[in-house]
């Protein structure tokens, strides 16, 4: 940067000694036309070519390295923006659109690049040719230089004026194509469902409606950079007036003479041509600064969920949990998911939560591996609480197969190789044969390096299934939660996947949560989950035994 502004100091001052070459010349040919030689001009042409190729490397300097200094600050950026979008907990990402944050980490990032390098380069370029021309044309003729130079001020109150309007249509924008990027990838990531509904005409137009509400604000935003232009140009049209009439006023009562008049006039063309490449900026200026604004309104987002100062490893897991007076709520929820859940949970059992929707069963699990924060209360592992335990420490020792199983775009081999990094391919395939998966796999056209297709579309809900579980055996966690983990999965499927789940679960804690109630039987502790907490409690018989709110859930899935 320190460079970059010394080749703009190198490359203005080359332009503003051109004026003063004119000027020395001017005079000598209308003063005594005889003292104008040829070694004189040669001289002066020489100089000027001098001049001319310091300017040409110096602009090179900053036309290359300014450029990719600019690059590289928005690069940082983006890293340092995806850095802080990992540490976000799920509260963040509840209730903000993917499609915006894209626009954040992309195009609006885009903008920083020349606004990062061209901020400072104009500002100091302009203010160095401000300085030079007022002083030289206050030399030359003080008292039109004040004719000209009280026009600024007021060309720069409505310019900034002017720019604050442009500004608020620039965040605008910025908005509606985040909220653009969201109707897209809403879309194209449901499309299965739009076809099969045949309502690709309701999203053409949610789509339309979108865009034009886009192309609205870009006509409203470009309104003001015309008007914002046309206000400008009427300024340097003023100015130019004042130093003809003013100056040709003085040119016939002699109070400047020729030279001076042409050198004038050069040095006004070349401030009006910096408060145009200013006002010019202006646009990329604001552009510029709303990003960097965007991008800061995400960094200024503190992670709720955050390791303690004095937050240690979790090591030597022995897999027992306790519910000490839980109780949570979400954030922007009023309504208290779970109230005062008191459970312990021994080494190596298989508990399992059922019970209705909304109950609390996924709450109850996602608050062990701190997902969420309870509110009130505490969740121990091993005697320790989750909130003294290292984030990293207490997610690396629970594992999780969910419902809805998420599948990177990438190979066989590198969605299972997720579970552990720097995994061998043996124990990659170890793991597949362990999950059920490895015959499936080896029947694929490149076997483990098939390549899944984006979130997995090229594999059925089975295979899916049976990966995300090889991914957690080779995880090999000594805590597993299991939300759902086969209920969207036909009967055949089922069977191999719990037979899987049944292999994985031995020797670990285990919470799975159910709604076929014929995969739970042979769990250790049954726990019955409504919105009143705990009601019932046991294994299977016992809780038959008592015929309560068990008893007719496993009646009514018996008969179905």
């Amino acid at each position: 940067m320190v460079f970059d502004l010394f080749c703009a100091t190198l490359t203005t001052l080359c332009e503003l000694i051109l004026p003063i070459m004119v000027r020395y010349i001017t005079n000598k040919a209308t003063g005594n036309i005889n003292s104008l030689t040829l070694q004189i001009i040669l001289t002066i042409g020489a100089i000027y070519i001098v001049l001319r190729i310091i300017d040409a490397i110096a602009n090179f300097y900053m036309q290359s390295v300014g450029h990719e200094m600019g690059a590289k600050i928005e690069t940082d950026m983006r890293t340092d923006l995806f850095d802080h979008l990992q540490k976000l907990s799920f509260t963040y990402y509840d209730n903000a659109k993917i499609g915006q944050i894209m626009a954040r980490i992309t195009s609006d990032l885009f903008e920083v690049t020349e606004f990062a390098h061209h901020c400072p380069e104009e500002f100091y370029i302009a203010a160095i040719k401000f300085v030079v021309a007022f002083i030289v044309l206050f030399l030359i003729n003080p008292i039109l230089t004040l004719m000209i130079f009280v026009l600024i001020p007021i060309m720069l109150i409505v310019s900034l004026k002017l720019s604050k309007k442009m500004k608020d249509v620039f965040r605008e924008s910025k908005n509606q194509v985040g909220e653009l990027n969201s109707q897209v990838e809403d879309t194209l990531l449901g499309i299965r469902v739009v076809k099969s509904f045949a309502n690709e005409d309701i999203e053409k137009q949610k789509f339309a409606d979108s865009n034009f509400l886009f192309l609205k604000y870009k006509m409203k935003m470009y309104k003001i950079m015309a008007f914002f232009s046309s206000t400008v140009r009427m300024f340097d049209g003023m100015m130019y007036i004042v130093v003809v009439i003013a100056g040709g006023i003085f040119l016939t009562q002699n109070r400047i003479n020729p030279a001076d008049y042409i050198a004038y006039l050069m040095y006004v063309t070349t401030l009006l041509t910096t408060v145009r490449r200013i006002v010019e900026f202006t646009e990329q200026f604001q552009r510029g600064m709303t990003g960097i604004e965007r991008f800061q309104e995400i960094m200024d987002v503190e992670p709720d969920i955050t390791d303690n100062d004095d937050a240690t490893e979790l090591k030597d897991v022995s897999g027992s949990i306790e519910f000490r007076d839980v109780t949570f709520k979400y954030s922007s929820y009023e309504k208290v998911v779970l109230s005062d859940i008191n459970l312990k949970i021994n080494p190596g059992d298989n508990v399992a939560l059922i019970g209705p929707s909304g109950g609390g069963k996924s709450t109850m699990c996602h608050l062990i591996p701190r997902f969420y924060d309870v509110t009130f209360g505490s969740i121990l592992i091993d005697d320790q609480d989750v909130k003294n335990i290292k984030l990293k420490s207490l997610r690396a020792n629970i594992g999780i197969v969910a419902q809805d199983v998420y599948m990177f775009c990438g190979t066989v081999f590198e969605n299972i190789a997720y579970g552990k990094r720097g995994a061998t391919y043996d124990e990659v395939k170890q793991a597949a044969i362990a999950a059920g998966a490895n015959d499936f796999i080896l029947q694929l056209p490149q076997g483990y390096n098939t390549n899944v297709g984006e979130r997995g579309v090229k594999l059925s809900g089975g295979q899916k299934q049976r990966i995300s579980i090889a991914r957690v055996f080779l995880k090999n966690p000594p805590i597993l939660i299991l939300d759902e983990a086969t209920s969207a999965l036909d009967n055949e499927n089922e069977k191999i996947i719990q037979d899987s789940l049944e292999k994985l679960s031995k020797g670990r804690t285990t919470f799975t949560i159910a709604h076929r109630l014929s995969t739970i039987k042979k769990a250790s502790k049954i726990l019955v989950l409504t919105q009143d907490g705990i009601v019932e409690s046991g294994n299977h018989k016992e809780l038959l035994a008592k015929k309560g709110i068990y008893y007719n859930l496993y009646n009514i899935h018996e008969a179905n």
